[in-house]
């Protein structure tokens, strides 16, 4: 029994000795969210305006408060809890486009930068090595997609501006509204837009909306129609100014419909009558061009 006591314990060291001199595994650098340095005081406030709605904050410690601005969705203001504390703590923020943004604080009793405003690689330049570099939150509904992926999908389908539809669109009162393209990848599908004000007087746009509805609704019958909503709109547009033409992409959740129901695209002038409106029938959707075809990176 002694002897096996003897092997345990010599087998028990043997073993504590070998996990020490074990080398340390570290991450490689691509997986490593490197953070943004921000100095922080207890007089004044520091903000931060990010591009997307923000949807998460999380604090390292006490020694920060922190929260959204009032009626502001994409401004976070922080500033320390305590006067003079020691060290460095962080805390990190998730938007509502999917992006991780990762911050170390220190305290300074005057702060160098009390604005920051960060910058939108997501959208300024989906394909730049940046852009690549960032870690990404993936959402339910990008159909799994990360919003990188997403993003360049729009971007390739704006810049590449061609028109495969020709037939769908609407031109009332000196405004023309018509459909681009049709395209779809995995569970996510795109509409290339395009807006043309021929008048010298701008079109303010109150609200754009999509629903499906009956495709031919007889007298005395109600009216059946769904409302859905883009997951994500590039280029996401407030006016058309005089003489100007403008387009958008809009990315939805895979849509379907019966050849008795239609897709309508609806946009309404603010303070205005001159509002437009197209329908979508089931042809061009399910005829949708593959995103592959696009050649995306």
């Amino acid at each position: 029994m002694k002897k096996l006591l003897i092997l345990a314990a010599g087998l028990a060291l043997s073993l504590r000795g070998f996990s020490q001199n074990e080398p340390v595994k570290s991450f490689p650098d691509k997986q490593v969210v490197r953070p943004y340095r921000v100095e922080v005081t207890f007089t004044k406030t520091v903000h931060i305006l990010f591009p997307a709605a923000v949807t998460y904050v999380d604090l390292g410690s006490t020694d920060l408060i922190a929260g959204k601005a009032d009626g502001a969705e994409n401004v976070v203001r922080i500033k320390a809890a305590v006067r003079n504390f020691s060290g460095e703590t962080n805390f990190s923020v998730i938007t509502a486009d999917g992006c991780f943004y990762s911050f170390n604080a220190t305290y300074s009793a005057e702060p160098g930068q009390l604005n920051i405003e960060m910058e939108d690689w997501l959208h300024k330049d989906p394909y730049s090595d940046f852009a690549n570099d960032r870690m990404y939150i993936r959402l339910d509904e990008l159909g799994n997609e990360t919003p990188l992926v997403v993003n360049r999908i729009m971007h390739t389908i704006y810049e590449r501006n061609a028109r495969e539809i020709r037939t769908v669109g609407s031109k009332h009162f000196g405004v023309q509204a018509w459909l681009k393209g049709v395209y779809i990848h995995n569970d996510l599908m795109f509409l290339h837009t395009s807006f043309r004000n021929f008048t010298r007087v701008p079109f303010d746009i109150d609200f754009i909306r999509f629903r499906i509805a009956d495709k031919n609704v007889a007298k005395r019958t109600a009216l059946q129609e769904t409302f859905i909503k883009p997951v994500r709109v590039y280029n996401e547009l407030a006016r058309i100014g005089a003489k100007k033409t403008v387009r958008s992409v809009y990315a939805f959740g895979k849509i379907t419909i019966p050849d008795d129901k239609v897709l309508v695209m609806e946009i309404y002038e603010s303070n205005g009558g001159r509002h437009q409106s197209f329908r979508i029938e089931n042809p061009e959707l399910v005829n949708a061009r593959f995103v592959d075809e696009l050649k995306i990176k």
